[in-house]
């Protein structure tokens, strides 16, 4: 017999647990009468679409609005385009883009089939050396390159004399920074592996190279394209690494920070803002039509795909993935070695003089604490918005009234994802900083970063509230109608804690993106409430490169002792409220 979680098995304490009345239902304290229920359906999920079109909807419309109607109109833009320049830097963009996906994604695919198709030792070590870049802002493997081939870098004499400022050193410190998020699109799509196919091949005396290139690789083309398009984007609209070790290779997204806050000229950033959104958002469609083609990788019908032992490719995927997670942790570990050196390159004895932030421009202990904050109030208002609109949308009964809401939900839940952040962020000055806007209060505050940040990274939080939710039975909601009991409480008994490792994954998610984000608040922030990420930038420009790394150090830190601690309150609470998943079944 199938065993069937019911509400005892969530571990309810038995003076909580609805008794059974006469007629068998299960009475409820305090019900309201059904269209109460009605109502409050439709209330939360306007509610949840208002707060989306003012968060995300209308700052985009500002600065559309700003860039085609200010005082020199489409004239700015055609003037911009116009400029000598320009069309070299959008080549340059370009070039930056696609070098640095054909480098990432190859390295990262070997990287997640070492992961995932091989029985090679230490592959725990391993992915957790690859995921170290998601724990700094972007700035940090520019300026790990600079202390490794900079004027006065470590290894400068084995370069030839050739300098890290420029083309490769943009490339360079964009492979490190996009290549976690490649390799988690790759590993997902490897572990999707039908293992009938590869038992069919064997069957046909097919080897191991030709059972590659007809099954492992069309089956996670789609995959592969993805981790493209994703790379290309976040090397095109990224503006941390280019900032700090671009020289004078001007690409797009420093062009558009320069025009901000070098200039003060808004219509001009807002313009390169917009031509900034159009590759983001033609490859984000592309990728979304290519995905509406995919068909299912695994069926009904589908067996686990078991790699056999293997002794030559094991250990050759070992060596490159040493190899490759050696490269990574070198960057990251220049840049925490040099953050304790005295004076680079002259005293290179140990100090924490660069840790004495208060002495130095960019903000502070006071930018550290203020990204804590940030990232506290993120990961919590965040997961709870995203996990409570999810629901409501996913789970509440569909009315006439409430779908069109739906619809532009599922547009809006999906637009964060093909917008830079810079544009998110230069929206946000032209919306909320405009004296006619009731909001205008928010501006330079905390709440408004706070805001801003979950906008940022929606889309993903989304996604995964949304795969999770849609992984359950719709029968409990069925059953619990049936028996009336309110779905607010449905969803706090069976719902909540079913998805829970899907909620803590996210909340450690946008813990870890709050600490390390730049782009969409690097133009948000005032002196009160300036953030540890944006320090760093600041330290950069005033020439304090040493502290500028120990920044960084910090906010690596933090991050990591804060995952590691929400992933010890995810197993404890993990083995409190999925006891039901190890319970013996009948």
């Amino acid at each position: 017999m199938r065993y069937v979680p019911t509400l005892d098995a969530m571990n309810t304490p038995p003076s909580s647990r609805p008794l059974s009345g006469e007629g068998g239902e299960i009475p409820v304290r305090g019900r309201l009468p059904g269209w109460v229920g009605r109502w409050a359906t439709v209330a939360g999920q306007g509610g949840y679409a208002l707060a989306l079109i003012v968060c995300l909807a209308l700052p985009l419309a500002a600065i559309f609005g700003r860039a085609v109607t200010a005082e020199q109109g489409l004239g700015l833009m055609r003037a911009i385009v116009l400029q000598a320049d320009f069309l070299a830097m959008i080549g340059r963009s370009l070039a930056v883009g696609v070098m640095t996906a054909v480098i990432v994604v190859p390295f990262a695919y070997c990287y997640a089939y070492g992961l995932t198709r091989t029985r090679m030792p230490g592959k725990g070590l391993l992915r957790m050396l690859a995921l170290l870049p998601l724990l700094a802002p972007s700035l940090l493997p520019g300026i790990a390159l600079i202390y490794l081939l900079g004027n006065q870098g470590l290894i400068k004499a084995w370069t030839g004399g050739s300098t890290i400022y420029g083309f490769w050193g943009i490339v360079a410190g964009e492979v490190f920074y996009t290549f976690p998020h490649a390799l988690m699109i790759l590993a997902t799509g490897l572990m999707l592996a039908d293992g009938r196919l590869y038992d069919a091949a064997r069957a046909m005396g097919a080897g191991p190279l030709r059972t590659f290139l007809t099954v492992t690789l069309p089956g996670t083309r789609y995959a592969v394209f993805s981790a493209c398009c994703l790379v290309f984007t976040l090397a095109v609209t990224d503006f941390g690494v280019p900032k700090v070790v671009g020289g004078d290779y001007n690409v797009l997204a420093v062009e558009a920070y320069k025009a901000v806050v070098g200039q003060q000229n808004f219509s001009k950033g807002a313009a390169i803002g917009l031509m900034l959104l159009i590759p983001a958002v033609l490859t984000f469609l592309l990728d979304r039509r290519l995905r509406t083609r995919n068909g299912a990788a695994l069926s009904g019908r589908s067996q686990r795909y078991e790699p056999g032992p293997h002794r030559l490719r094991d250990v050759g995927f070992l060596i490159a993935g040493i190899l490759i997670a050696g490269l990574l942790a070198v960057v990251v570990g220049v840049a925490v070695w040099a953050s304790f050196i005295k004076m680079w390159p002259y005293n290179l004895t140990l100090s924490l003089r660069s840790y004495d932030f208060d002495n130095m421009d960019g903000g502070g202990w006071l930018a550290w604490r203020n990204s804590l904050t940030l990232a506290a109030l993120t990961a919590g208002i965040g997961t709870a918005l995203v996990f409570g609109g999810a629901w409501m949308i996913e789970k509440l009964p569909a009315r006439a009234a409430t779908r069109p809401l739906r619809s532009l939900v599922g547009l809006l839940a999906l637009t964060p994802m093909a917008v830079p952040g810079l544009v998110l962020g230069l929206g946000y000055i032209f919306f909320f900083n405009s004296p006619l806007n009731p909001l205008n209060g928010l501006y330079g505050t905390m709440a408004l970063l706070v805001i801003c940040t979950v906008v940022h990274f929606y889309t993903s939080a989304h996604l995964t509230a949304i795969t999770a939710l849609n992984g359950l039975d719709p029968e409990f909601e069925s059953a619990s109608a049936a028996l009336k009991v309110p779905a607010v409480l449905t969803f706090w008994r069976v719902t909540l804690p079913m998805c829970l490792p899907a909620v803590l994954a996210t909340a450690r998610y946008l813990f870890v993106s709050a600490m390390t984000t730049v782009s969409a608040v690097v133009f948000l922030y005032s002196p009160s409430t300036v953030l540890a990420a944006v320090a760093v930038l600041n330290m950069d420009d005033a020439g304090f490169i040493g502290p500028a790394a120990a920044m960084c150090t910090v906010i690596m830190a933090s991050s990591a002792v804060v995952s590691l601690l929400l992933h010890g309150v995810s197993l404890a609470l993990l083995r409190h409220t999925q006891r039901w998943r190890t319970l013996p079944r009948d």
